[in-house]
This record gives C-alpha cells, sequence and structure tokens, in this order.
C-alpha cells in the first residue's frame, strides 16, 4: 500500500508540474472502439500462447533429439528469433514469407509472428527446466518399479510444472505486451487503437495512460493465477 501511494504521489507530482489536468471522460465516446480493440488483443494473445507453447515443447523436443539435423535446426531457429528485434521479424515475416504464401489477414499473420517468436524462448525454458531434472531420481523411479509413463507423471511433469511456471507467467505476459507491435502491420488491436483516438484527440496523455491501464488489466490476473498455480503444484524434491 505504501509502495503504492508512494507511485500515485510521485505521478501526481510530474502532472502537477507539468500542468496537466487528466480528464478521462474523452474517451466515453469511443468506448465501442476501444472494446472491439480490447477483445482483439485478447483473441492475439489467447491464440498465440497456445501456438507458441505447442511450438515451443516441439522446439525443445527437437533439440534434443539424437537427429543431427533436427537438432541444428531447432538450435539454429532459436538462436536466430532470439537474437534479432521482434519488429524486425514483424516485417520480415509478414512482407516478405507471408506475401509469398498468400497469408494476407492480418490478424492471423499476427498470431503466427507472434508465436514464432515468442516459441524461441518458451523452448528455453522448459529445455532447461527438462535439463534441471536430476538422473538420480529417474533412476529411483526405475528402482522402485515405476514405468515410464508413471515416472513421467509422478516425478517428471509435477517438478516440471513448479519449476516453469514463473518463468512461463512472464512469457505470456509479455505475448499480450508484444501483441501491441503488431499495429504496424495495420492489426486494430488495443495499441493501434489509442493511436488512433489520440490523433484524434490529441489527448495523448489520457489515451496512453488509460492504454498501461487496460494492459495491466490483462497481465495481472495471469500473475495471480500463476501465484494460485505454484501453490497447487508445490513440488518438495
Amino acid at each position: 500500500m505504501l509502495a503504492l501511494l508512494l507511485l500515485a504521489g510521485f505521478a501526481w507530482l510530474s502532472l502537477a508540474r507539468l500542468n496537466l489536468k487528466l480528464d478521462f471522460s474523452v474517451l466515453l465516446q469511443f468506448r465501442y472502439r476501444i472494446w472491439l480493440g480490447f477483445l482483439t488483443t485478447i483473441g492475439l494473445s489467447l491464440a498465440s500462447l497456445v501456438t507458441s507453447l505447442l511450438l515451443g515443447c516441439l522446439l525443445a523436443m527437437g533439440n534434443k533429439s539424437r537427429v543431427l539435423p533436427i537438432s541444428y535446426l531447432c538450435k539454429i531457429y532459436v538462436q536466430f528469433i532470439r537474437g534479432t528485434p521482434l519488429i524486425m521479424q514483424i516485417y520480415l515475416f509478414f512482407y516478405i514469407v507471408g506475401t509469398a504464401w498468400g497469408i494476407d489477414n492480418e490478424f492471423w499473420a499476427g498470431v503466427i509472428i507472434l508465436s514464432i517468436f515468442e516459441s524461441a524462448y518458451i523452448s528455453e525454458i522448459i529445455r532447461g527446466s527438462l535439463q534441471s531434472v536430476d538422473k538420480t531420481q529417474l533412476e529411483a523411479a526405475a528402482a522402485v518399479g515405476l514405468d515410464k509413463r508413471q515416472t513421467l507423471f509422478i516425478v517428471v511433469l509435477p517438478q516440471l510444472i513448479n519449476r516453469t511456471l514463473p518463468a512461463l507467467a512472464g512469457q505470456f505476459a509479455s505475448i499480450i505486451k508484444d501483441s501491441s507491435l503488431l499495429s504496424i502491420i495495420a492489426v486494430i488491436e488495443l495499441t493501434q487503437t489509442i493511436r488512433e483516438i489520440s490523433a484524434t484527440t490529441f489527448a495523448l496523455f489520457v489515451c496512453y495512460i488509460f492504454l498501461g491501464l487496460l494492459y495491466l488489466c490483462l497481465t495481472m490476473p495471469i500473475s495471480l493465477l500463476t501465484q494460485h498455480l505454484e501453490k497447487r503444484f508445490r513440488y518438495e524434491a
């Protein structure tokens, strides 16, 4: 509470020094457009969350494959995606790859781009968690008569869930925030909607402060849900 009061006080003092008054009522006339942009961002994020998680799991398994071409292909993919900025990848995949393969729907192009970008990070999270499982635990599971399926569900998965949830939550929140960059390919999501409204009303500070609050409404539940799941699936080695 004290931290929130300090932040609110600092924000109020900054606005006072600039002699700015925030009037959020100017946004009421655009509430329908804001709501549509909000729903579009949710749709983009949910579709990208599912797709990137599936692709990330495949990449993590491919990275550990004994088939060298598959292993090296996954490693090169991850290094390229993680080593280049998202904005470059948006231009590359939409205007070159997307045009070449006839992907002209901005929404689904955005889902594909976000999934490709985020899956590289998710694959590393999963791969690191897999490597963190002590091999002696697998040997002990085999010694007490557990088969591979039982070992996976009783020994491996509880540890993976507990170890990957915090990092995955941060990555999922990142997907929501990164979706704002899709405005450069004319996806009418939340950021693009607010940008258009601010250009109409000239209420720049009001619009972007409100935009930040809307993104918090999306990312905070993920953080709270993750904390609940961490307690639910807590595993003591």
